[in-house]
């Protein structure tokens, strides 16, 4: 966990990046209730704006910012401030989109629902764990599925429209899937 800042040492500056204003608040309050200076941002320009003007030392950044893709705050941050601890938080949890947070600066990838706790613990993880045990499930073709429509989203920015058409899918089949399988 993070030590608290004394009078001696700033308080770590955090931005969170959430579309959803209620959850964006209450993580913002239990930040700074553990020492953190916040601000946060409910879209990708105003997320852009801000990392402009400031530096973090840690970032949350959701990874569907209603038409957005987080990806792309990450993308953004990464590159103006490497040193940022970035962990993406989501609830459309996949590999592709895993993979490619990581590939553009996310230090760590949560599923929601994550408390402040979690993310905190993933602050501080700096490094891969290699005792998570590798298990030898088979993966079913649900969820090949679902990894295949979730790599076809990232490669299409989250454009549904154009995703349907790469997938061979009516858009609004391809709605209802996601809606479906929501994790």
């Amino acid at each position: 966990m993070t030590t608290p800042p004394s009078e001696d040492t700033p308080s770590p500056h955090l931005l969170i990046v959430e579309d959803d204003p209620a959850f964006s608040r209450t993580l913002a309050r239990s930040f700074e209730r553990r020492g953190y200076r916040v601000s946060t941002a409910l879209s990708a320009h105003e997320a852009d704006d801000l990392s402009q003007a400031n530096t973090f030392d840690y970032a949350v950044v959701d990874l569907k910012l209603g038409t957005d893709s987080g990806l792309t705050v990450v993308q953004i941050l990464h590159a103006r401030s490497p040193e940022t601890h970035i962990v993406v938080l989501t609830g459309f949890a996949s590999i592709a989109t895993a993979v490619e947070a990581i590939k553009l600066g996310a230090s760590h990838y949560l599923a929601k629902p994550s408390n402040s706790d979690d993310i905190e613990a993933a602050f501080e993880s700096r490094q891969g764990d290699p005792s998570i045990p590798v298990e030898g499930r088979k993966t079913s073709i649900k969820t090949l599925e679902w990894e295949y429509i979730h790599q076809t989203l990232v490669e299409c920015d989250f454009n549904i429209s154009e995703a349907a058409r790469r997938l061979g899918l009516h858009r609004r089949t391809l709605a209802r899937k996601l809606e479906k399988r929501r994790v």
